[in-house]
């Protein structure tokens, strides 16, 4: 999604014939796998998904995701020039934009002062940010949010529109207009993280990073269900 959680990213699914296989991008796969279901089921998501939630909990769900975004892009704007990290950094996979335009179509444009961040997003921003200069967790946190936007979050746009009833204009998140080929970036992705050896301390810390990334999630997802249900 990620959205977060409704993605390819650590399920084998969705995969066709010519991702690539093994390597260290299926072992991060692997070894996410078991937080990545949890996500899956957690918080707020299983709402949107169940059609549970309602458009103020989507509308402090995509807030709660404001944070994230806006760290992970300003981290991989001044990334070192890295074959890892260049793939999350192509042009046209910023998604700060259109979350917020999606956010004044629900929202309205004081949305950012409507709408508090919740201690668990800012928690989630920060670690992030924490990461700006480790380029194996930044790579982590971009697999995280990334790889679900392009995979599962194509799934749940026209959920939302359905059960929330949201035209286009709320919907830009999970558009990629710059993107010649959703696929073809996805791949790329994978090519780049199987540059890492497979065992080797590098890849510990990525999957490390990546598991406590899905964590920082869950952690998001379960405050917004608390809080709309207070």
């Amino acid at each position: 999604m990620t959205l977060t959680h409704i993605d390819d990213a650590s399920s084998s699914t969705t995969s066709s014939s010519t991702e690539p296989a093994g390597g260290f991008a299926g072992r991060l796969r692997d070894e996410t796998a078991a937080v990545h279901r949890e996500a899956e089921r957690a918080g707020v998501i299983a709402d949107l998904i169940r059609n549970r939630a309602t458009r103020d909990s989507y509308v402090l769900f995509l807030r709660s995701l404001v944070p994230a975004y806006a760290a992970l892009e300003a981290a991989l704007a001044q990334a070192p020039d890295s074959p890892l990290v260049a793939a999350f950094a192509a042009p046209g996979l910023a998604r700060l934009p259109a979350l917020t335009r999606d956010l004044a179509a629900l929202a309205g444009p004081d949305w950012a002062t409507r709408c508090a961040v919740l201690p668990q997003a800012a928690a989630y921003g920060a670690a992030i940010a924490d990461a700006r200069d480790d380029v194996p967790a930044l790579a982590a946190h971009a697999y995280a949010r990334y790889l679900g936007d392009l995979s599962g979050g194509q799934i749940l746009k026209p959920v939302l529109a359905r059960n929330l009833g949201l035209g286009p204009e709320a919907l830009g998140f999970y558009d990629f207009p710059a993107l010649a080929d959703p696929a073809e970036t996805r791949l790329a992705m994978r090519a780049a993280l199987d540059t890492v050896p497979v065992a080797s301390a590098t890849a510990d810390r990525i999957v490390a990073e990546a598991i406590a990334a899905f964590r920082h999630n869950i952690a998001v997802s379960e405050a917004v269900q608390r809080a709309v249900a207070g």
